[in-house]
């Protein structure tokens, strides 16, 4: 066996940096040399503010609190997603972060609830979470280690500034021992016999060696893309959004809500996201109905605030690079592939990048197996992301509008079709492989946008109407009890970043 002894990151940014604080972490009984190479003249695409609670995660692995995170980034919390307009003007349901309700003698929670409102009960299921009770009423808690039972089993991520958590995260790397190279890749040497990439010459002059390669450099994809020549999987027929306008605005207040808000726009959706500094602002379109000018006007007529910079245009496309990992290189973030902002899971793409390259860390030979079964997990995974979000789409009420009409008669993914067959003729969920939403997650698009079983499952008939509608009130009063309990959420960041960020965030 001959190890591995130098990884070289190109490209920093988010996934750069969080390649090299996670990678330096993991490996350092390896004794590894370390290196990120990115150009300070290369601009990043920087408005990745949102996650999910699998970060919180990867703050633990790289030796970060959530306090210290928080404070760094002008961070705040995030119990989930609130989706205005996606099933018609003026309606929102939210997609929290947590269960609903809960099981009783084997049953799901769902079905009991689908029989009251057959019933003509109208509680909507985001009564039943707490997680959805928390966000809507401005609170924070503490997840409990251990709950009671499942009505207080619930989760939380943050919002953050993107570019402050790549800052904070090269700080924590370079002092663990990661190197720093300011410089542009002008050519990239690969080894005649084995094709793996061996160096890249700087324009400068300057060579760089390494026996593993991690391609963090956007879009452009210099190493698996360019270099390599891996193809790239074009998703456009299913997610055929391919543009998006970010800009930042003032806050229009100093108590910012724990929740990302998704609104439906006319050829696509428009992201608030809101920081203790500023509002993170985007609007995600597709340019076969509309056009880059009037997609930035509609923007800026709906900031809250005044523009806190110019408005930053990006063009993608939906899909992946056939290979993850191709020979000595692995790609991660932008480089790897994108899917569109919609569920927040750009950096957790990242991440699980990360513990895949982890858990089946090569040698210098960077034996093929290890990366067919790594290919096949980051492409099952991508596959399970992009039928979620195309669920967003193809469930939407918006008629009358020709690119949700468009979205709407589209023929679905197979996965996505037999998912959507087995809940609407049973009430059940289909399980796959590598799904990063499990069950409630589905459940709160269902059910937000009334797309419901004709019946709940016969074993909801243990128990009679009666006995639901006092069951179901109780924990509804359960729910109500606990959020009563938690602290507005400006006093939780007060408390935890100093009453010096949240004045700042007050005055700006």
């Amino acid at each position: 066996m001959d190890p591995i002894r130098s990884i070289v990151i190109v490209g920093g940014g988010t996934a750069g940096w969080m390649a090299a604080a996670y990678l330096a972490r993991r490996l350092d009984h390896l004794r590894l040399s370390i290196t990120v190479v990115e150009s300070s003249g290369i601009g990043t695409v920087g408005v990745g503010e949102a996650t999910v609670p699998a970060i919180r995660d990867f703050f633990a692995a790289v030796g970060l609190s959530n306090a210290e995170v928080l404070r760094e980034t002008e961070g705040t919390i995030k119990y989930g997603i609130r989706f205005d307009g996606w099933k018609a003007p003026g309606h929102r349901f939210f997609h929290p972060f947590g269960l609903y309700g809960a099981p009783a003698r084997g049953v799901a929670f769902h079905h009991y609830w689908l029989k009251l409102r057959q019933s003509g009960d109208p509680t909507p299921l985001g009564a039943y979470s707490l997680a959805t009770q928390l966000a809507e009423q401005g609170r924070f808690l503490m997840p409990a280690q251990n709950p009671a039972n499942d009505l207080g089993v619930f989760d939380f991520a943050v919002h953050f500034d993107a570019s402050k958590f790549a800052g904070l995260l090269r700080r924590r790397a370079t002092a663990a021992g990661v190197v720093h190279v300011d410089g542009r890749i002008d050519r990239i040497e690969r080894d005649g016999e084995a094709g793996h990439v061996a160096a890249v010459l700087l324009e400068d002059g300057r060579r760089l060696a390494g026996d593993l390669w991690i391609d963090c450099s956007g879009f452009r994809s210099l190493l698996l893309g360019e270099a390599l020549e891996v193809p790239y999987v074009d998703w456009r027929r299913w997610l055929p959004v391919d543009r998006a306008i970010a800009i930042p605005c003032r806050p229009r207040d100093a108590a910012p809500e724990p929740l990302t808000v998704a609104t439906a726009r006319r050829a696509g959706w428009q992201w608030r996201i809101p920081l203790r500094h500023r509002i993170g602002n985007g609007h995600v379109y597709c340019s076969d109905f509309l056009d880059d000018a009037s997609a930035e006007t509609m923007l800026l007529e709906q900031l809250e605030g005044e523009p806190l910079g110019q408005p930053n245009h990006l063009r993608f496309t939906t899909g992946h690079r056939a290979r993850f990992w191709e020979r000595n290189v692995v790609g991660l973030g932008l480089a790897s592939g994108f899917l569109e902002p919609l569920e927040s899971t750009s950096i957790s793409l990242i991440q699980t990048g990360l513990e895949r390259l982890v858990r089946f860390f090569p040698d210098r030979a960077c034996d093929p197996r290890l990366a067919a079964i790594y290919n096949y997990q980051s492409v099952l995974e991508f596959e399970r992301l992009r039928d979620f979000l195309l669920l967003h789409y193809f469930a939407n009420g918006r008629h009358g509008e020709p690119f949700w009409d468009h979205m709407r008669t589209m023929s679905p993914t197979e996965g996505l079709q037999l998912k959507l067959d087995t809940w609407r003729v049973s009430g059940e969920f289909v399980r796959r492989e590598w799904e990063t939403f499990q069950d409630p997650s589905w459940l709160s698009l269902y059910a937000g946008f009334e797309d419901l079983p004709e019946h709940p499952s016969p074993l909801a008939d243990r128990f009679s109407i009666a006995e639901l509608t006092d069951t179901f009130a109780r924990m509804r009063a359960a729910i109500a009890a606990t959020v009563a309990q938690a602290e507005p959420h400006a006093a939780f960041l007060a408390r935890t970043v100093g009453d010096g960020g949240a004045k700042r965030a007050a005055t700006r």
